[in-house]
């Protein structure tokens, strides 16, 4: 869906453009990514001397979950700390009254 202030983008992924739209502050995160992909397929191609372009681009899917899986792991871990810290705080104010 087109809002107001979308801006027509191209993300270039292995010599192929791909038409986007994106708001004026998630352009600079799109191009970042195309960006960090195109560098990940060249470090894959280099290593594994890959030309295939799907199996390159599934590497790169792979790696690309497998990272926000771990980000997703800490996330959880992050917020159980904060919820067992609130929780004792608030026992210690309870206590005190």
């Amino acid at each position: 869906m087109f809002r107001m202030g979308d801006l027509s983008i191209k993300i270039k992924i292995l010599d192929r453009e791909y038409p986007m739209r994106a708001s004026a502050n998630e352009e600079e995160r799109l191009r970042k990514a195309g960006k960090a992909i195109n560098e990940q397929l060249r470090m894959f191609r280099a290593q594994f001397g890959l030309d295939d372009k799907q199996d390159l681009l599934a590497m790169v899917a792979i790696v690309c979950m497998a990272e926000k899986l771990k980000l997703d792991e800490q996330d959880v871990h992050t917020q159980q700390a904060v919820t067992d810290k609130i929780n004792y705080l608030e026992k210690l104010i309870t206590s005190s009254l």
